[in-house]
């Protein structure tokens, strides 16, 4: 089983966007958006990991360059997070993802364990981009539990620089779509189409009307609109606070699912990465408090950095605020799901 746990029985649906503010400010939001409660933790993890693509006898080996604050699904895989050097990885649903057939002969790479292989090996998108453009390992996904359908993901890359990427899996070869424009994610269609809808809706023009409804091609088009049309400024603060008005305005509300529409459900928790500042803030939708990890007032090194996790409690209803650097606690890292 590979990354079954990954997803829910019936409903995921998400939004990524990257914000270009002034003096080279760069924020990245996303929101997660789940039917049931998808077992989040924040999790430190240092340099120097042996890590494996729990794939089987050939999976994929390497060893962590940078530390990283990660947002885990079910503890089993990484769904959301920051290195050290400003790069932010995110996983969203994409329902028309296909991923090659996996031979057992070339190295595999769990999807569990995509986003983390990712934040592990590389600081910019550009490098993240020329690596995994010569195919170094093949994604390896399975079905549901009890259900027969694959779970079926696709990545988002951003860095400090303000440049992104975004990478799916379509009819089993990888498509690579690299520019600094591309600055919102959601999941269907594909991300070309998307691309092509969001089009459509400029020409109208924001201020005029914007699509209302949770629908992911709806979403896109208003992150898109809202993303650049949020005042630019110099305040940090201001600059945050922005971003997650934003990412709240594409979030669904607590409680909705829509039967028919199974990629539509509730908004579980957002995040938010300042890529400058190197803080990673994280508001659960069950709680009353932003709260929030300063990558830079943490160990990362090798010799004495230690894997540590924030327990955020079912459905994460624990209470944290402010700066929690200090409430994470020493842990075994998880296991990613796989063969």
């Amino acid at each position: 089983m590979s990354t079954g746990m990954l997803v829910s029985s019936t409903a995921e649906a998400c939004t990524r966007f990257v914000y270009h503010g002034v003096d080279d400010q760069v924020i990245t939001g996303r929101s997660m958006d789940w039917k049931t409660d998808v077992g989040t933790n924040l999790w430190v993890f240092p340099r120097g990991m042996q890590r494996s693509g729990e794939a089987g006898p050939n999976s994929i080996q390497w060893t962590s360059k940078y530390g990283s604050v990660i947002a885990s699904g079910y503890d089993i895989s990484t769904t959301d997070g920051m290195n050290e050097a400003g790069l932010v990885a995110n996983l969203l649903w994409l329902v028309e993802s296909s991923y090659p057939e996996y031979d057992g002969k070339t190295p595999g790479l769990t999807l569990a364990a995509w986003a983390q292989y990712v934040l592990d090996n590389f600081g910019t998108v550009q490098e993240t981009v020329d690596a995994l453009a010569k195919e170094p390992f093949t994604v390896v996904t399975d079905s549901v539990p009890g259900e027969e359908r694959l779970a079926t993901l696709h990545l988002s890359l951003s860095d400090a620089s303000g440049d992104s990427a975004i990478i799916e899996y379509i009819d089993g070869k990888q498509v690579i779509h690299h520019s600094r424009d591309y600055q919102v994610m959601t999941n269907s269609p594909v991300f070309e189409q998307q691309l092509a809808l969001n089009e459509y809706w400029k020409q109208i023009g924001g201020t005029v009307m914007l699509p209302g409804t949770n629908r992911a091609s709806d979403r896109f088009a208003r992150a898109s609109f809202y993303v650049n049309a949020i005042p630019k400024s110099e305040s940090p603060v201001e600059a945050i606070a922005s971003a997650f008005s934003v990412i709240r305005n594409v979030s669904v509300p607590y409680g909705i699912t829509t039967p028919d529409q199974p990629n539509i459900s509730s908004t579980r928790w957002r995040t938010v990465s300042d890529h400058k500042r190197k803080l990673y803030f994280f508001e659960s939708a069950l709680t009353p408090n932003v709260f929030w990890v300063d990558l830079t007032k943490l160990d990362f090194s090798e010799g004495t950095g230690k894997v540590m996790k924030l327990d955020l409690g079912p459905d994460q209803t624990h209470i944290h605020s402010g700066m929690t650097n200090d409430q994470f606690k020493e842990a075994e890292p998880f296991k990613f799901l796989g063969l």
